[in-house]
């Protein structure tokens, strides 16, 4: 029997239920070359009997003795595949298409510099297909991505449908696999929130990246899955990883000469900041810090003032853009003021600031700029395909 060349990872802890409907899936693919692990994580449900039920001769069942936890049994089963392409599919998601195998094959294969591909998702509930998960999309048309340029859109946010990716194992390899015990500004982060992420930038800062338009993946949305549980149980682990993943990749590009990736990851820091300050909503909790607190980890994440000035600077602006849009003038005019006192030579802050001291016409000024420059991004989103 020849080995296989792609290698499907199935991390299974109490979602036996759903488990069939996901291998299925996968034997449904008109490429043929692959192997299913099922990575039981000693799971107390049926996991045994569904994974026993399957004969086929490429369905493999391996159960831990004990648990290890999600990320742990992620790096198992990567380390256990034999294909030179692993794709990490949770039990509860499935592929949408038979093709999207040979189509993801097809594009590895042809572009060697390529680290990975995806592609956008389609939600589903109670069994039924929403719509389209719509950070998931990155456009309408197939495209190969410098991997660079890629990174920069992926630190505004994640745009990478965890099941819908198939990565090359050597980017597991030579890169990195799924971080444990990890710490950042003196905290302890569970990666298991943005550990994923975390590695779609890696890949991307050595690697091409590969996107295939049509909506090939389901992604099931209910109570179990792992975004409701991980932020329902600890949003404070949220808040923490959301910016530990721009500030390490950061200090990696920094050691690469990547000034460019470099700046963007903190003026994209300095956004992520700026959301919890004034209350990020996640799917299954809100996250709030204070001032104390955003001060603790900015300067626990730089030793360089002048970053920490920069950071603070473009922070500050967007909370002051936050509160303006909700009415909250003075606020928005304190906060304009502290971005300048940080950079004097934000011009936009001293700009906005000014506008807001005059009063009406001020604020009349300041919400035809806002209007133009949301006019302008959109027409720019619609030339470049909706990339944006």
């Amino acid at each position: 029997m020849r080995e296989p060349l792609v290698s499907f990872v199935i991390p299974c802890y109490k979602l036996g239920h759903l488990l069939e409907e996901c291998v299925r899936s996968i034997l449904r693919q008109t490429y043929t070359n692959f192997e299913v692990l099922i990575m039981d994580d000693c799971s107390p449900d049926d996991t045994p009997q569904v994974a026993a039920s399957f004969d086929d001769r490429r369905v493999k069942h391996i159960r831990h003795e004990a648990n290890v936890g999600a990320l742990r049994n992620y790096n198992e089963g990567i380390k256990c595949s034999k294909g030179q392409y692993v794709w990490l599919i949770s039990a509860d998601d499935y592929l949408r298409r038979p093709y999207i195998l040979e189509t993801y094959v097809k594009v590895m294969e042809t572009n060697p510099r390529v680290g990975y591909v995806f592609c956008p998702g389609v939600g589903v509930r109670d069994g039924t297909e929403t719509s389209l998960v719509d950070y998931s999309s990155y456009g309408d048309r197939d495209q190969i991505i410098d991997g660079r340029l890629f990174l920069e859109k992926l630190l505004e946010r994640n745009l990478v449908l965890a099941p819908s990716a198939m990565v090359r194992k050597e980017c597991y390899d030579t890169v990195s696999y799924f971080p444990l015990n990890v710490e950042w500004a003196g905290e302890s982060i569970d990666f298991i929130w943005g550990g994923d992420w975390y590695l779609w930038c890696l890949f991307a800062l050595e690697f091409d990246v590969a996107y295939c338009a049509e909506p090939m993946v389901c992604y099931r949305e209910h109570d179990m899955a792992m975004t409701h549980i991980t932020t329902m149980a600890n949003v404070r682990n949220c808040f923490r990883a959301d910016t530990a993943v721009r500030w390490m990749v950061k200090l990696l590009a920094d050691r690469r000469g990547f000034r460019n990736v470099s700046r963007k990851c903190l003026k994209s820091v300095a956004a992520e900041y700026a959301r919890h300050l004034t209350v990020k909503e996640y799917r299954s909790a809100d996250s709030s810090v204070t001032i104390d607190e955003f001060e603790t980890s900015l300067c626990r994440s730089t030793g360089s003032e002048q970053e920490r000035d920069w950071v603070r600077s473009r922070t500050y602006t967007a909370m002051a853009d936050h509160f303006y849009s909700r009415g909250a003038v003075s606020m928005a005019r304190k906060f304009y003021a502290e971005a300048v006192s940080k950079d004097p030579r934000m011009a936009i802050a001293q700009l906005k600031n000014g506008l807001l001291s005059l009063g009406g016409i001020g604020t009349f000024c300041l919400d035809f700029l806002r209007l133009a420059r949301g006019i302008s991004g959109r027409t720019t989103a619609s030339v470049r395909g909706g990339l944006d």
